[in-house]
């Protein structure tokens, strides 16, 4: 069965020293780079996302007059209003430097909308509008998916779900995940979520 490596928002935002800096963050990357050399090595696509908001994106605090880190609404849905980050052509957005994306074989963008937030690899907040992660996967006959990324929480749990939602197999790399755990259980209980419905979590 053919599969594809999913890497989810490996960022300099997302790492220390970031915008939305997740604690240990750097560490998901030497397991992105191991894996993604090993699905280089066998011929299988390693697919990275990129997280790509303009700079007046309605999810940032900054933006919404809001708390960062606070909910609210946004469009219709509930919305954390985030710090500003992975802003387009910013260095927060560009993929962090140790990753070895000589590896990367597609790249997509997310979050590009300013109305509504994306934390899914797939689809918006809303499910209204769908990335070409999709129709890319389907095009190559790829039905499994090893995923990892930050953040377990957010990005991770939500791109999962939608994958598995759309009918792959998908096993999660725990190790190459870390949470931004605004409560200290979010992370495990995004794992939890993410196996109850279907996705076999590679501890």
């Amino acid at each position: 069965m053919t599969q594809a490596l999913i890497l989810i928002d490996l960022q300099n935002d997302f790492c220390p020293g970031g915008a939305l800096a997740v604690a240990d963050g750097d560490a998901t990357i030497a397991v992105a780079n191991q894996l993604a050399a090993e699905f280089h090595q066998r011929g299988e696509p390693v697919i990275a996302t990129q997280d790509w908001h303009p700079a007046d994106h309605g999810s940032f605090a900054s933006v919404a007059g809001q708390t960062v880190n606070t909910l609210g609404q946004l469009n219709g849905l509930p919305q954390i209003w985030w710090p500003d980050h992975a802003i387009q052509q910013s260095w927060g957005a560009e993929f962090h430097p140790a990753l070895q994306q000589e590896y990367i074989d597609m790249v997509f963008h997310k979050g590009e909308q300013r109305d509504i937030d994306s934390y899914s690899a797939f689809f918006d907040n809303g499910r209204r509008r769908q990335t070409g992660l999709d129709a890319w996967l389907r095009q190559h006959g790829i039905k499994r998916l090893l995923m990892m990324g930050l953040a377990t929480d957010y990005c991770v749990k939500f791109s999962v779900l939608d994958a598995l939602r759309l009918g792959y197999q998908v096993e999660v790399v725990a190790a190459g995940c870390r949470g931004v755990n605004l409560q200290p259980q979010d992370s495990a209980q995004a794992l939890e979520e993410m196996a109850a419905s279907g996705a076999l979590i590679r501890r």
